[in-house]
């Protein structure tokens, strides 16, 4: 399990155990300071249709998918909660598809031509009923206390993706065909109150696919809300990875690879008026699900390198809580998630989470849980800056201190901060807060005058949010100087002044242009002016017109970020 790119996470020296009898390898993170535990299981195959969780007995079933060849068997694995391996089910032919009872008693599998039920405590097989034959891969859903599932047919594999698919039934069980049917590999999803979903895959056949929710009850199938989702002009279309009910059915959340995670009302399929941040920069929607007790959302995706894989949040999402965030990378933890991936247990204990590798030929089962208090923080001391006083156009640190209440966190935390000036409030990123606690803000602030520097911690689920501090800064314009040199006696032929001008914070737009005033016996007057070269030297020639005393002032006015500043130097003329 690579933990190096696990942002929040705790990067915990891994457990390597063999547990007896069923040849598994857990790893897990030390559960004394974990922000969330990950054990993570090598599935034994090569493909993947579907997870199904069992709370009632605490059972994990995982099926392979295998649909390349019409005579392929097919695998489930049965797993309990702490990723122990419980029993493997070879059935008679490709299997696709899982659903589980309401009571949980039973494990539907669809079959190529046949759902198959198993005990979820013996695991014993029992022949359900014939179905039309599926040749790409079923969908299944329980709900409305009637088992739904797809039958996609298609004479070729490779045409799968464009097939034609049937929405089927189980009626006092006899295969039974419900009259909706469609293009392209449909996805199912039962939800809370007798409701489904079904989603449509982008394919050949369906430019803008849709989006719906069914009516299970009473034994019926009535098509409530639907939508599509591409503009006149055909842009914004569905591209279905994944789609999952809120835990009181009132929301429904899609992983769409063009959109990110969008997050629509049941009734009508509308965009809620609260959406989820954006998925990271890289990251492609790949799953979704809520937890049963309707704290938490989980958001896959696929990513490369250092780009999280999973977001793991509360799912109001109003709540400004930071994700939890993981990293999949490499041969012990697979590349991303699956699509149609993941799976909660009911009491929002444990999030199961498939994960592939980038070809698809490998996978692996996270079971992951998240932390079951959170934490109080503050910040303390107030904030500091330095270099004092601030100046325009210069780097600027603000400093200072969050204290955290329980287990230390695995990986460094980080606040976030704003600089509010005359022109508005402009985001400053994120600051790595070290192991004591302290943390500093950079900044060049670009603006003369008041600054009010606003520091934040946004939580994670181990920490709550603390209350935001507060800094003013006075930003002064920035020094300027002006160094001369020039001999101490010179003559009527003529005199040379050399000399260097500095500017210190933001660079000017324009080559200096300095005044140059000469005071003798004769009075003062002002000369030509002397512009100033890119290396910031100058010289000024004269012809002093009388002996004596002659006092060379060599002056610039400032601008809007930088001091005035000047400098005198006396020369005594003779004949």
């Amino acid at each position: 399990m690579n933990t190096a790119h696990r942002p929040r996470r705790l990067a915990a020296t891994l457990l390597a155990a063999t547990l007896a009898g069923v040849g598994l390898t857990v790893a897990v993170a030390p559960a004394a300071h974990a922000a969330a535990s990950d054990a993570v299981v090598k599935l034994p195959f090569s493909s993947y249709s579907a997870i199904a969780v069992d709370s009632v007995h605490q059972r994990v079933f995982v099926a392979d998918s295998n649909t390349d060849y019409y005579l392929n068997k097919g695998t489930i694995v049965a797993y309990n909660f702490q990723g122990e391996r419980l029993t493997t089910i070879q059935t008679p032919a490709h299997v696709s598809g899982l659903a589980l009872s309401a009571d949980n008693t039973k494990l539907y599998a669809g079959l190529r031509e046949y759902i198959q039920t198993y005990d979820t405590t013996t695991f014993e097989p029992a022949f359900l009923a014939y179905t039309n034959t599926d040749t790409c891969g079923r969908e299944l859903a329980f709900s409305g206390d009637q088992l739904y599932f797809t039958t996609p047919y298609s004479q070729y594999v490779g045409e799968c993706n464009n097939a034609q698919t049937y929405l089927d039934g189980i009626v006092n069980g006899v295969h039974t065909r419900t009259g909706w049917n469609d293009y392209g590999k449909l996805k199912l999803e039962a939800g809370p109150d007798d409701r489904m979903l079904m989603g449509q895959p982008h394919n050949d056949y369906a430019a803008n696919p849709f989006l719906a929710v069914y009516d299970t009850s009473n034994g019926s199938l009535v098509r409530n809300a639907v939508r599509r989702f591409a503009d006149s002009a055909g842009n914004g279309a569905l591209d279905l990875k994944d789609m999952a009910f809120s835990a009181d059915g009132s929301k429904v959340a899609v992983a769409d690879a063009n959109y990110g995670t969008r997050l629509l009302n049941t009734d009508d399929l509308s965009d809620a008026a609260n959406g989820y941040q954006p998925l990271p920069v890289g990251a492609t929607a790949s799953s979704v699900a809520f937890s049963g007790d309707g704290k938490y959302m989980a958001r896959g995706a696929a990513a490369t390198g250092s780009t999280p894989d999973l977001l793991l949040q509360p799912a109001d999402p109003t709540d400004s809580t930071a994700p939890l965030e993981f990293v999949f990378e490499g041969s012990l933890d697979g590349d991303r998630v699956a699509p149609r991936g993941m799976e909660w247990s009911a009491d929002g204990s444990r999030l199961f989470a498939v994960t592939t590798n980038a070809v698809g030929s490998q996978y692996w089962l996270h079971i992951i849980q998240p932390p079951a208090v959170q934490y109080d923080t503050r910040f303390t001391g107030g904030l500091t800056h330095s270099p004092a006083p601030a100046v325009a156009g210069e780097p600027l640190a603000v400093r200072g201190r969050l204290e955290l209440d329980g287990p230390a966190p695995g990986t460094p935390l980080k606040v976030t901060a704003t600089r509010t000036d005359a022109t508005g409030t402009h985001d400053l990123g994120a600051a790595t807060v070290k192991e004591d606690g302290t943390f500093a803000v950079l900044d060049e602030p670009d603006l003369v005058g008041d600054a009010t520097y606003t520091v934040s911690f946004l939580g994670d689920l181990t920490h709550r949010p603390a209350t935001d501090i507060v800094h003013m800064v006075s930003v002064a314009k920035a020094p300027t100087s002006i160094a001369l040199t020039a001999p101490a006696q010179a003559t009527l032929d003529g005199v040379r002044i050399t000399g260097t001008f500095t500017a210190q914070g933001k660079a000017l737009p324009d080559r200096a242009v300095l005044k140059v005033v000469r005071t003798d016996k004769l009075g003062t007057g002002t000369l030509s002016s002397v512009s100033v070269a890119a290396d910031g030297t100058f010289t000024i020639d004269d012809i002093p017109r009388a002996r004596r005393e002659v006092t060379y002032t060599v002056s610039w006015p400032g601008d809007d970020l930088h001091e005035a500043s000047e400098a005198v130097v006396a020369v005594y003329v003779t004949r």
